[in-house]
């Protein structure tokens, strides 16, 4: 292999370069990116369409996003000139499936799969104006496009033909013919003018499947050399732009992994090890003239989780091995359930100059968070940011004339909240995100964590609370959380278990061999007793067959420790009107004797008056049930879907916090708000067939949170579930992130100070 002669003093094109608009301000340390907008990209069409955004770039002048919309076949537009009041801008029908676009000057170049087959794979260049958003002209490519780069001096373009496989042909594995291939497209002259050569990338010594390259993603520097990944051959070939020849290619080598999850099993244990991974990388950016990243996504056999950095000859200089997915576990944004195929999957890099200071974007798309490194003169990258985006990150954008970075992403399905969208996110001061990471354990290793369902405050310390995850995860725990640093850390994991057999005496199959448990913890509250209570919720509808006492709602007293120490099980004749939804939350007032709680029901069971929804009260003395009504919000979404209860928080005085909330995300989100309520005159009833004897409480308003969700600069979230309130009168929010299934993940912990008056109590 050689290489060609290149000017070590010359540097990457930066993106502020490329956009011909003013050097960014130069950044320190104290600098970071905070997001400011999420633009749902059916703006551009219609809410009740799916839409896409999966490749983004931006107009000359910075003031306008350009995006590729598979779903609909259109180039989408958003006008960002305020970025953080982005505007639809309408759309360019393409007349096939957009892959990637770039911009040349009044141009956005979109590369356009217009394949009806595997076998007979076709596609264009489709040129478009951006200032009428017609088609100028069309350039037969002659196979299937995925990636399109143009280079620095905007003399060429460049795009990957990858004739991707069939994944459902027999094993799915190449070689599948027709093989993938390069195209330079020559920009002389008008549109009309321009000319394409093809580079033949087959048969490259050292790659697996010589007739089938499967070219995924290309970059050019400013030297007009091109990178191109070669994903499921595991390889990497350098393209001479100006000639055409390929001047040097070399495998992306493989990794050994350790301390990682490779189990789909409910639990995020990182003591497992992977040897010999093939990196099969996907995206690929230069940060040099003489360096470029990888994101090492895989496709087929790979996949190792992390980015690496690679010099033009082939040497890796950096390998990020397994610290992305410490990272993220530890950012409470670990799919779980892609643990036994390929964790995170980074899938995107990109790379800025913002001032002096050079960054690094690796986009992960099952974490959909962007992760930032501060590049330096010597050294590792420098990890200074996680930030949230839309479900599956994937177009990468760094616009450093205007302090800007955005985000694609490209997951769409209304029906489960989720909206692709574009991430804006400026430079700023004050970082707003994360709000909630954890701290290692002895072994290095981050404490794991995720889908928070519940908050209870400390008794004693008005630095803490506690939290707990439902049954999203296995061997239920109790985490405490430090609330007095900014992100909140959870410091400490206590593993419930039932030594002492009170849950196996009750329910044998909720309890592991080791004596864990598995729960679905729905709310947690501080017992002046000592220890706490869990609410798990139960599952399942009157009526439904064997329903066993597993699917019950329990509330459980656990000591410090996490140490079983009580089940209570509702009346049989409460039981037996469960309709699917059960406790949401638990609160515990008085000591001793005395100690009552109170429980949330979230939803309507048999028999209850329409909209209105249990709030339980059990007497630790005498093991006595009785019941008052709380009334519901008519639900507002146009979404249509449900109005329920996610937590109750004693405040003293006979008078309780509630969150009431609908099961809606996003644009669709219409009801996250804090109650308060108060028994005060009203004397509870056991359940009873005539339910008009249960006291119906008056509520009234405390906060509307649809402003507060709004204000993270975010889609609102739909699971707003843990409250916790201290000795200040402080409170509390966080939401469940579902565990990162079918959600992006996002955590944020709200602090509202003085959210009642304490002089009152």
């Amino acid at each position: 292999m050689f290489r060609i002669p290149f000017k070590k003093s010359m540097t990457v094109l930066t993106v502020a370069a490329a956009l011909n608009i003013s050097p960014a301000i130069a950044s320190d340390d104290d600098e970071g990116f905070s997001r400011i907008a999420v633009f749902p990209v059916y703006l551009n069409t219609d809410i009740n369409k799916e839409t896409v955004a999966e490749i983004v770039t931006a107009t000359t002048d910075g003031n306008t996003l350009v995006y590729t919309d598979s779903e609909t076949e259109n180039l989408g537009f958003v006008d960002i000139t305020d970025p953080a009041n982005p505007k639809a801008s309408g759309v360019a029908a393409l007349g096939g499936e957009p892959t990637s676009v770039a911009i040349l000057g009044d141009y956005a170049l979109a590369a356009v799969n217009t394949s009806s087959n595997f076998v007979a794979p076709s596609g264009n260049l489709v040129v478009i104006d951006i200032t009428n958003k017609t088609v100028v002209t069309t350039i037969d490519l002659g196979g299937q496009p995925d990636a399109i780069a143009i280079s620095p001096d905007q003399r060429y373009a460049a795009i990957a033909i990858e004739n991707e496989r069939d994944e459902d042909l027999g094993d799915g594995a190449p070689p599948q013919a027709p093989g993938g291939y390069l195209v330079i497209v020559d920009l002389v002259g008008a549109p009309g003018d321009w000319t394409t050569r093809n580079v033949n990338l087959s048969g490259l010594s050292g790659m697996l499947f010589n007739t089938d390259p499967e070219p995924e993603y290309v970059a050019i520097n400013n030297n007009n050399l091109a990178v191109v990944t070669l994903q499921e051959n595991n390889h990497i070939a350098l393209v001479d732009l100006a000639s055409g020849d390929v001047v040097n290619h070399f495998s992306a080598g493989e990794v050994d992994l350790d301390k990682i999850d490779t189990s789909k099993d409910k639990m995020i244990t990182l003591n497992s090890s992977l040897t010999a991974v093939p990196r099969e990388p996907d995206g690929v950016t230069w940060i040099s003239d003489t360096e470029f990243a990888t994101a090492d996504e895989g496709d087929l056999d790979g996949g190792s989780r992390g980015f690496t950095i690679f010099d033009i000859d082939g040497n890796i200089t950096y390998a990020a091995g397994n610290t992305l997915e410490h990272t993220i576990v530890k950012h409470g944004h670990y799919p779980d359930k892609r643990a036994g195929k390929k964790g995170n999957e980074p899938e995107n890099v990109a790379y800025g100059q913002y001032g002096d200071d050079e960054y690094l974007f690796v986009g992960s798309e099952r974490a959909s968070v962007v992760l930032v490194y501060k590049l330096k003169k010597k050294g590792d990258p420098k990890l200074v940011q996680v930030l949230p985006a839309a479900v599956k990150p994937e177009g990468l954008l760094p616009i450093p004339g205007r302090n800007l970075f955005v985000s694609a992403g490209e997951e769409d399905a209304r029906d489960d909240k989720i909206r692709s969208a574009l991430t804006i996110y400026a430079m700023d001061e004050e970082q707003n995100y994360p709000t909630v990471i954890s701290k290692s354990r002895k072994d290095g290793t981050p404490i794991p964590w995720g889908a928070l369902s519940g908050l209870a405050a400390d008794l004693e310390d008005d630095e803490t609370v506690y939290t707990i995850h439902d049954s999203f995860y296995d061997k239920s725990r109790i985490f405490k959380m430090d609330i007095d640093e900014e992100p909140a850390v959870i410091t400490k994991e206590i593993i419930l278990n039932d030594m002492m057999g009170k849950l196996t005496s009750v329910a044998p199959d909720m309890v592991n061999g080791d004596g864990t448990v598995n729960l679905d913890q729905e709310g947690i509250a501080t017992s002046a007793n000592g220890g706490f209570w869990v609410a798990s919720e139960g599952r399942g509808t009157i009526g439904d067959p064997g329903r066993p006492f597993e699917t019950y709602n329990l509330l459980l007293k656990v000591s410090k420790d996490g140490v079983i120490e009580q089940v209570v099980l509702l009346p049989a004749t409460v039981n037996a009107r469960q309709v699917r939804f059960g406790f949401e939350g638990v609160t515990s007032v008085g000591s001793g004797s005395e100690e009552t709680l109170y429980v949330a029901i979230q939803r309507e069971w048999a028999g209850d008056p329409n909209g209105n929804v249990r709030i339980g009260r059990y007497e630790t003395a005498t093991g006595e049930w009785s019941f008052y009504y709380y009334p519901l919000d008519p639900r507002e979404s146009a979404n249509g879907g449900w109005v329920g209860l996610s937590e109750i928080t004693a405040i003293g005085n006979d008078e309780f916090l509630v969150i009431e909330r609908d099961n809606q995300g996003g644009p669709d989100a219409a009801i996250k708000r804090l109650y308060k309520f108060s028994t005060k005159g009203l004397t509870a009833v056991s359940d009873s067939v005539d339910v008009t004897t249960i006291p119906v409480v008056t509520k009234s308003l405390v906060r509307d949170l649809m402003g507060d969700l709004k204000a993270t600069g975010g889609l609102v979230l739909e699971k707003v579930e843990g409250l916790a309130v201290d000795e200040d009168g402080t409170a509390y929010i966080v939401n469940d992130n579902d565990g990162v299934d079918d959600s992006n993940g996002e955590t944020q912990l709200l602090k509202f100070k003085n959210i009642f008056d304490k002089k009152e109590k």
